[in-house]
């Protein structure tokens, strides 16, 4: 995939933020701290587009970028990070929701797993929540460098054994490795196959 633009639009803290041009929408969900923003900048060979930070659940809106003009990237907050005020957790889970469930220019939702460690119950939540509602999505296991080709393969076992309805693959922001996949999976949700 050739990147011709790729630009920082808004933070959206509520629906009245989100962007309202009706071009095609991909969503990236997951955990805090599993490596959404790094994901993006390695997508969009762009260092530092999406702000990245050692501390977990610092995204608190929905970031949109702008691809090529054709489309957009939506950087959703992340979920599961316990020294948040319940109540900001809550907010962030709402404003996430209504995102995924009534954005029509959402064509497809990317859900990242760190490729470490199991999935957890939120993770496993998600997952059953996108399939319940019919969302097309693609599981991302993120950090795949950070594990031997053995514990990978392993690791992408259970991964793919936990979430057997949904098309799985293996990511790392340092190395590109699943780059070109996920890309292609992109752009054939938006139209641009």
């Amino acid at each position: 995939m050739k990147i011709t633009s790729a630009e920082f639009v808004k933070s959206a803290f509520e629906r009245s933020h989100w962007v309202a041009d009706g071009r095609p929408e991909v969503a990236f969900l997951g955990r805090s701290n599993v490596g959404k923003s790094s994901l993006i900048n390695s997508l969009l060979a762009r260092r530092g587009l999406a702000r990245t930070s050692n501390t977990p659940g610092r995204t608190q809106s929905i970031n949109f970028f702008l691809i090529n003009d054709q489309f957009y990237f939506a950087d959703l907050p992340g979920y599961g990070y316990a020294k948040v005020a319940k109540t900001m957790r809550a907010d962030w889970g709402k404003m996430a929701e209504e995102y995924l469930a009534e954005r029509d220019e959402l064509r497809l939702c990317v859900q990242l797993v760190d490729a470490r460690h199991e999935p957890s119950k939120l993770d496993r939540q998600l997952n059953e929540w996108l399939i319940h509602y019919k969302k097309p999505h693609i599981v991302v296991a993120t950090k795949s460098d950070k594990l031997s080709r053995n514990e990978l393969q392993k690791s992408l076992k259970v991964i793919r054994q936990t979430f057997d309805a949904s098309a799985t693959l293996a990511y790392s922001s340092q190395t590109a490795a699943g780059r070109d996949e996920l890309w292609s999976r992109i752009l054939e949700s938006v139209g641009q196959r």
